[in-house]
């Protein structure tokens, strides 16, 4: 009995204890973002100051224009794509179209929509990334070769990848390119197999061969795009070897290619470029030197960045450990998309200048809320960890403007296995 009466208050001391921990989890838990969608915005307020898609208006010194995914798993993030660039076609000359995929891919596609084989399809495929084979990027290839089809000689629209994870396509227009010039490519043909690259030979090697190779055609006079077919290959030699730092990396790589791209159409003429990637990559950071902000620090006001978020999405995501896509539901918990809703408003534009006028509006997009971020993964973890999935910035530090989907539908992948 006495040894039951000296255990009581220490097991009192742990009840207590695990209750304190708990109460304390649940406080910083919920200051995370919890579970559940949050509070909301004023929908009227919302509504008196959003509009559509028609009314995206650019300032007049955008020169490189970004719209980024909240997820890459969307149809309706997908096909924003098509509209916005419809938009910026029509009212402001855009005719450079930069995708977050392989550049040698995109060139696939370039080729295409300028009279290539194949289909819009196929040609969507070549980028590279599982995201691209749907009906809605086959969609904005086929707008763009029609678009083509019946444009004067120097309008024509191109396409763009600022990416480097892949290099199949890249490499083998180098080698194209290389033939076209009469530039020997044995050197760095013997480390290629099969299309592919030879396991005998590591990084370094790859790397040193495509220099000498960048070299000779320099030399024979090649043009940028050739050259740059090199430099898109030298950086995924580059990303290979990263290990920790790939990320920082990439959106480094990136930014010089957008920048890259800009120049190749100012001097076609053309003083503004369109980029889409997601949001993670395009947004204005201020703690993490993303693409958006590197390119921000480099042009200043002639970047304008168009972010978007969910209010609830139902998003196509790989789940890597059974080697299978997967359709997931999730709340983003942005009190502006939870007004949208409420608002009956299924697709919103909101121009945070516009939007300052409010003293709602502005305090909410100038301070740090919940917005939804989903990458290419799923885990079950992400059940238990609502903030894995949700970004926590002031929107009008990361954006110019966002364009709001209520409920976003998943994309369906073509020529899954």
């Amino acid at each position: 009995m006495k040894g039951k009466k000296k255990r009581r208050p220490v097991l009192r001391a742990i009840a207590l204890g695990l209750i304190v921990a708990l109460a304390a989890a649940t406080i910083v838990f919920t200051r995370l973002g919890g579970f559940g969608t949050g509070d909301s915005a004023d929908p009227t307020e919302l509504a008196a100051y959003a509009g559509t898609i028609e009314d995206i208006s650019l300032p007049d010194g955008a020169r490189i224009i970004a719209l980024g995914e909240a997820t890459h798993g969307n149809v309706e993030f997908q096909r924003l794509k098509l509209d916005v660039f419809k938009l910026l076609v029509e009212r402001y000359g855009v005719r450079g179209f930069a995708l977050e995929g392989d550049y040698g891919g995109c060139e696939r596609v370039n080729r295409y929509i300028h009279g290539g084989d194949g289909t819009a399809s196929e040609a969507a495929a070549a980028i590279g990334f599982a995201i691209y084979r749907t009906d809605e990027m086959a969609e904005l290839v086929s707008y763009m070769r029609r678009y083509n089809e019946g444009a004067a000689e120097g309008d024509d629209l191109r396409f763009y990848g600022f990416d480097m994870q892949r290099y199949r396509y890249s490499l083998g227009y180098l080698m194209e390119a290389c033939a076209a010039l009469g530039v020997d490519s044995s050197d760095l043909s013997r480390l290629v197999d099969d299309g592919g690259w030879n396991a005998a030979y590591d990084v370094p090697a790859r790397a040193a061969a495509i220099t000498r190779l960048k070299s000779g055609l320099a030399d024979e006079g090649a043009s940028a795009e050739a050259l740059h077919l090199a430099d898109a290959l030298l950086q995924y030699c580059e990303l290979q070897g990263a290990q920790n730092a790939a990320i920082e990396l990439r959106d480094r790589l990136m930014a010089e290619n957008v920048l890259w791209i800009a120049e190749r159409e100012r001097e076609s003429g053309r003083d503004r470029v369109f980029v889409s990637g997601h949001n993670g990559h395009v947004a204005r950071w201020g703690s993490y030197d993303s693409m958006g902000r590197l390119l921000a620090n480099a042009i200043d006001d002639g970047y304008y960045v168009i972010g978007t978020d969910f209010y609830r999405t139902r998003c196509n995501l790989p789940r890597p450990a059974r080697g299978e896509r997967t359709n997931q539901v999730f709340y983003s918990r942005d009190p502006l998309a939870k007004a949208a809703k409420t608002a009956g408003m299924d697709t919103c534009w909101l121009d945070f200048a516009k939007a300052s006028a409010s003293p709602e509006l502005s305090e909410l997009t100038s301070r740090y809320i919940f917005m939804g971020n989903l990458g290419e993964s799923y885990a079950w973890i992400m059940r238990l960890l609502p903030p894995s999935y949700r970004m926590f910035q002031p929107p009008a530090t990361l954006y110019d403007g966002m364009i709001i989907v209520a409920e976003a539908t998943p994309t369906v992948i073509l020529g899954e296995d």
